[in-house]
């Protein structure tokens, strides 16, 4: 996709309106993060107390991101759009 978790989350702290839903592949394991006002978290593992800590590491690829509605509600998402193309949002 050609993206980084870095530009997604500062796309997201210019977007407090909006919840991204980020899926990333590194290596085999399938990651699902969500970045919310600029802070990413782990919805597939365990995330780290420390902000600075990577959420996903530098050898994982971007898949897809979906933009939804703030405040994000798992058993009723609104989407804004399924698999944004963010670079041309940036």
């Amino acid at each position: 996709m050609g993206i980084s978790i870095e530009q997604i989350e500062e796309y997201s702290r210019n977007h407090p309106e909006e919840v991204l839903i980020v899926r990333a592949k590194n290596g085999e394991e399938e990651l699902e993060i969500m970045v919310f006002k600029g802070i990413s978290s782990n919805l597939s593992g365990a995330t780290s107390f420390d902000l600075d800590a990577p959420i996903v590491p530098p050898s994982a690829e971007i898949v897809s991101v979906d933009r939804l509605k703030s405040p994000y509600n798992p058993h009723h998402p609104e989407y804004i759009e399924r698999g944004a193309d963010l670079l041309k949002l940036l």
